[in-house]
C-alpha cells in the first residue's frame, strides 16, 4: 500500500474536488463531483451532526446512486451550500431522471465555524453561491489546510483544516479520503508537535516527526468546545464497484481512522460523520477479502487526512487559534 500520485482523493479515477472560501467570514465549502453518478454511504457516529439527503442513502432506499457530496462550514446555514450545487448541476442537465425533470442528488454535511473570529454579519446566506463557486473549481488539484471547508476549522489547541490523502493497494485498488477537521479533540499528542496519526504517516507527509517518547495514556481532556460547537466531516472514496452496503460498511471501518487521528473523538459535542463514494471502475475479485482490505485502507488513508489538513493550515488575521506551523 503506498499512495496515489497526486496523495487526494482525485486519485480515484472520475472524481473531482473544488474548494471555495470567504476569509473575511472564515468559512467555506468543499464539493467531491462526479464525472459519472456514483454509489454513496454515509455513517454518523458524532452526537452532534448537520445533514442534507442522508437519510437515502440507506441500502433500502430507492436512489442508490448521487452527483456530488458537499462538505460546508456554517453550521445549520451551510446546508445551503449543496443547494447551489444542485442548482448549477440542474443547468448542466444532470440529475436523477424524474419524468422530463432532472433532480441532481447531493448529499451534505455541515461543521460549526460560528465562533472563529470571522465576520458574521451577512445580510443573504453566503453558502448557495460558495457551493456553486465550489463546483465551478473542481479539478483533479486542490489546496489543503485553510481552503475550502476547512478555512475556519478549529480543534481542541490548533487550527484545523482540510485534508486529503490516498492509497493504491497491492490489488490495484485506490482509496482516497478528504476531511474538513474541526473537532473537539485534539490532533496532537499532549503538549506537543507530534500528531496521533503518526503511526500511519507515509513519506513524511505530515512532517515526518513520529510520536513523542513519553505521552500520559491516562490524561482526561477538557472540552474545548460546547454542544454544535465542532464535527469532523469526511469523505471516503474508492474505484471499487460496490454495493451501498458494501460502501456503507467502508464508511464505517474509515471512522477509525478518525479515533487514530483525534483524540477524543465521536464525542457528544460533535458531529462526526463519514460519506463513503464508490465509482465501480474495478470489479470486486474476492468480494470478501476485497472488502476487508478496502476497510483497513479506509482507516488508515482518513488517519493521514487528518493529519494533513491540520499540517498545512496557515495563519490568518484574526484567528483564535494557532496554525500548527506557529508551534
Amino acid at each position: 500500500m503506498k499512495p496515489g500520485a497526486r496523495n487526494l482523493i482525485t486519485d480515484v479515477a472520475g472524481l473531482r474536488v473544488g474548494n471555495a472560501e470567504d476569509h473575511r467570514i472564515k468559512t467555506g465549502c468543499t464539493v467531491l463531483l462526479g464525472d459519472m453518478p456514483f454509489t454513496a454511504a454515509v455513517n454518523v457516529m458524532g452526537g452532534a451532526p448537520g445533514t442534507r439527503e442522508t437519510d437515502l442513502l440507506a441500502p433500502d432506499k430507492l436512489v442508490q446512486q448521487v452527483d456530488a457530496l458537499v462538505l460546508s462550514g456554517g453550521s445549520a446555514f451551510g446546508l445551503d451550500a449543496p443547494s447551489g450545487v444542485a442548482d448549477a448541476l440542474r443547468a448542466q442537465g444532470r440529475g436523477f431522471a424524474v419524468g422530463d425533470q432532472r433532480v441532481p442528488i447531493v448529499p451534505g454535511a455541515i461543521l460549526f465555524d460560528l465562533i472563529n473570529g470571522g465576520a458574521k454579519d451577512w445580510a443573504e446566506n453566503p453558502y448557495k453561491a460558495l457551493g456553486r463557486a465550489a463546483l465551478a473549481q473542481a479539478g483533479l488539484d486542490f489546496a489543503l489546510g485553510s481552503m475550502g471547508a476547512g478555512t475556519g476549522a478549529t480543534t481542541t489547541r490548533v487550527k484545523g483544516g482540510l485534508g486529503s490523502a490516498s492509497v493504491v493497494l497491492e490489488s490495484g485498488f485506490t482509496v482516497g479520503a478528504l476531511v474538513a477537521v474541526n473537532a473537539v479533540g485534539s490532533p496532537l499528542v499532549g503538549e506537543t508537535r507530534h500528531f496521533w496519526a503518526a503511526p500511519w504517516e507515509m513519506e513524511g507527509e505530515f512532517g515526518g516527526l513520529g510520536l513523542p517518547a513519553r505521552f500520559d495514556p491516562g490524561h482526561e481532556p477538557l472540552a474545548g468546545k460546547q454542544l454544535g460547537e465542532a464535527t469532523t466531516i469526511a469523505i471516503i472514496a474508492t474505484d471499487a464497484a460496490l454495493s451501498q452496503a458494501q460502501a456503507l460498511r467502508m464508511a464505517t471501518a474509515a471512522q477509525d481512522g478518525l479515533a487514530r487521528a483525534l483524540s477524543p473523538a465521536h464525542t457528544p459535542l460533535d458531529g462526526d460523520l463519514v460519506f463513503a463514494a464508490a465509482t465501480g471502475a474495478r470489479a470486486l475479485g474476492d468480494p470478501l477479502a476485497d472488502t476487508f482490505a478496502l476497510g483497513h485502507a479506509a482507516a488508515v488513508c482518513l488517519a493521514r487526512a487528518v493529519a494533513r489538513g491540520v499540517f498545512a493550515a496557515r495563519p490568518a488575521p484574526g484567528d483564535v487559534q494557532p496554525a500548527w506551523c506557529d508551534l
